[in-house]
């Protein structure tokens, strides 16, 4: 039986969990047994999980030559890489597989996740406030739909930053 802080800790990695077993069923083939037997499956089953944790080793390995959290490095896209390093080291330009992926050379392997875009700021909602309560505001969004993007975010939120502040002035 295990202790009530073991199993606390594994509810809380439950998503890495679930997320392991769905990317060693679809990028390792385990979705599928290859046998019946029992020792074929319990052989297919543990070469398929040591497959996995060197896969994370080199993952890991890579993340600390360049420098980056083992979270940006991609595991499904580190996989297929293997085949170009292979071809590479055929042909004498690769010895080192974490040294051949972190190389600037083969960025266009993806290797290493992009970040997430940043999160729109809530100028929409200003916006929203903004056009209920001023009717001069929808012609002033209408001029500003023709500006460049970044321009009417700009305009827009120095707009209706300057209308809240008339609206809600902050010395009284």
């Amino acid at each position: 039986m295990l202790p009530p802080y073991v199993i606390a800790d594994l509810y809380t990695r439950r998503w890495h969990i679930e997320t392991a077993f769905c990317l060693v069923k679809r990028l390792l083939g385990l979705s599928y047994l290859w046998t019946g037997s029992f020792n074929g499956i319990q052989l297919q089953i543990w070469a398929t999980w040591l497959c996995y944790a060197v896969l994370l080793d080199l993952a890991d390995a890579v993340a600390v030559e360049l420098l980056l959290p083992t979270e940006r490095i991609s595991v499904e896209m580190l996989f297929p890489g293997l085949y170009h390093f292979n071809h590479a080291a055929n042909q004498g330009k690769a010895t080192h597989p974490v040294r051949y992926f972190a190389a600037p050379e083969n960025k266009d392997l993806a290797i290493v996740k992009a970040l997430p875009k940043a999160k729109r700021k809530q100028g929409l909602i200003y916006l929203l406030i903004l056009l209920d309560f001023c009717p001069v505001a929808l012609s002033c969004y209408k001029w500003v739909g023709r500006l460049s993007n970044l321009a009417s975010q700009l305009c827009l939120h120095a707009f209706s930053n300057a209308f809240l502040a008339r609206l809600y002035p902050f010395g009284e």
